[in-house]
């Protein structure tokens, strides 16, 4: 039987149950073991203010390190973009919508002075750009418990990725979605990794070539700049006749700048293309606003 090591939230356990039925259909017995997570225990916390790759994924790496489980299904946004040696990225199925969302009412339609909630740097950096006249408050927890403070009054809208909406079966309680170029997505956003030790084969069948060379091209981009929870960084590639095209961006924490650039390439070398972005989003002076922050 095949051990799936998952982190214990709705959301993660609708992903871990969904590829436990792909593999049972397959004809592979599965089930389901639950790791609590460093990132799941720091509630009350800024996720940016902890700081520590690989927040949410350390600690269900461990159990497929030391043989408790088989394999890991993780949000491949959530996966550092350097895996511990032994362990592989063995597949990414077909993405989910990898756009972000509003959920309350449209940006458009929210007051001056509106409070707007956000769990990520990314948005936030790039809200405070769009609406400078927003209060962007973090808001943490699980989508349910975020669903509840806005609907509780605490927020006047939040912004959440609309593929959890959407797998969560949410997908009515939004009120707009943010095309890429006014909220460029978190690198993975919308996309499952199943991690495995490496030399198992047991899932190759899950994998979806396009949607793993477009976020090859993603994770090459945020390797490349070497960043994590403090800077707000966000990647979407998308891929079409053999081709990747890249939209990139590297923001200040404030929202008083966004450094933008795209790139495209071949598939074959997608991640070569995401360096080469990188390269480019640094000189455009991404390199001063990665400084600014680590130092």
């Amino acid at each position: 039987m095949l051990v799936i090591a998952s982190r214990g939230s709705q959301l993660a356990l609708w992903q871990a149950r969904w590829v436990a039925a792909q593999l049972t259909a397959a004809g592979r017995e599965c089930r389901i073991e639950i790791v609590k997570t460093t990132g799941d225990k720091i509630t009350d916390v800024p996720l940016a203010k902890v700081g520590t790759k690989g927040l949410f994924t350390k600690e269900i790496e461990e159990a497929l390190l030391d043989g408790r489980a088989h394999l890991a299904v993780h949000s491949l946004k959530d996966l550092p973009t350097e895996l511990p040696e032994g362990l592989v990225l063995a597949a990414v199925p077909r993405r989910e919508d990898p756009r972000d969302a509003v959920v309350g009412k449209k940006l458009a339609d929210l007051p001056d002075g509106a409070k707007v909630g956000t769990s990520s740097l990314r948005r936030a950096a790039q809200l405070r750009q769009l609406r400078p006249d927003f209060q962007v408050e973090s808001v943490r927890g699980n989508l349910d418990t975020r669903l509840r403070k806005l609907d509780e009054g605490q927020y006047d809208a939040i912004l959440l990725a609309a593929a959890g909406l959407k797998r969560l079966g949410w997908g009515d309680r939004i009120a707009e979605i943010l095309p890429p170029e006014q909220m460029c997505p978190a690198v993975g956003q919308g996309a499952l990794a199943i991690e495995t030790r490496a030399g198992f084969d047991g899932v190759a069948m899950l994998d979806h070539a396009e949607t793993h060379t477009a976020v090859m091209a993603e994770r090459a981009v945020l390797g490349a700049l070497g960043g994590g929870c403090q800077v707000p960084i966000g990647a979407y590639a998308t891929v079409a006749e053999g081709r990747v095209h890249i939209l990139a961006i590297v923001a200040a924490p404030d929202g008083t700048q966004v450094i933008r650039a795209e790139a495209e390439g071949p598939s074959a070398e997608a991640a070569e293309t995401g360096a080469r972005l990188a390269a480019d989003l640094l000189v455009r002076g991404a390199r001063q606003i990665l400084e600014a922050v680590y130092s």
